[in-house]
């Protein structure tokens, strides 16, 4: 992995409760690289709540009900800011095709196709995200044991020599829009709903 520049820890107070920051950003040759962030408790336990949430400016910034994910957020913010934890909210747009992608992604979609389908016809995997920075900022917290927010069995493969000591289930009510999405989720990419 390339080199990664940290910040300093600011506070970050919000709707859901107060949280610390920290943001991760890779280098790369031309400086341009990815920028994360965890948000965090200040009273984390030796074996915290820790969800891995995959950038989706649609869901998170937009309130997109295409997807799960803005609900997902919410939820673990929720939770985190109640039980203590940390969010690490990692860059990587579309499942890691970048915005213009998911864009292009989201119009073969309004054509019939897919989730998977539509990345496959943009020359992509279903998913193309890694998860080494995720790795990184786990071991720089020294967070060694977590209880993983997460329904996504890629993400609990993931994260190497971290012993998660248990699966913590995100469970969001579908609506018309991302019905289908859902169950291609769960059918195609073995996402446990």
């Amino acid at each position: 992995m390339n080199t990664i520049d940290i910040s300093q820890i600011a506070t970050l107070p919000t709707k859901y409760g107060v949280f610390k920051i920290q943001a991760f950003k890779e280098g790369t040759k031309n400086g341009e690289g990815k920028e994360h962030l965890a948000i965090f408790t200040e009273d984390m336990s030796d074996e915290p709540i820790v969800r891995v949430h995959s950038e989706c400016l649609t869901g998170d910034a937009l309130g997109s009900v295409k997807c799960d994910c803005g609900e997902q957020l919410q939820y673990a913010l929720e939770l985190i800011a109640k039980e203590g934890g940390m969010i690490i909210y990692h860059r990587q747009e579309g499942r890691n095709i970048g915005l213009l992608n998911k864009v292009n992604a989201y119009a073969l979609q309004d054509a019939g196709f897919n989730t998977v389908e539509a990345n496959h016809q943009l020359g992509f995997r279903a998913d193309e995200r890694t998860y080494e920075v995720v790795e990184f900022i786990l071991h720089h917290f020294g967070i060694q044991k977590l209880k993983l927010l997460t329904n996504n069995p890629k993400k609990i493969e993931s994260l190497g020599d971290i012993e998660i000591i248990e699966r913590l289930p995100i469970q969001i009510t579908p609506n018309p829009h991302n019905e289908g999405y859902l169950q291609v989720k769960k059918d195609q990419m073995g996402h446990l709903l």
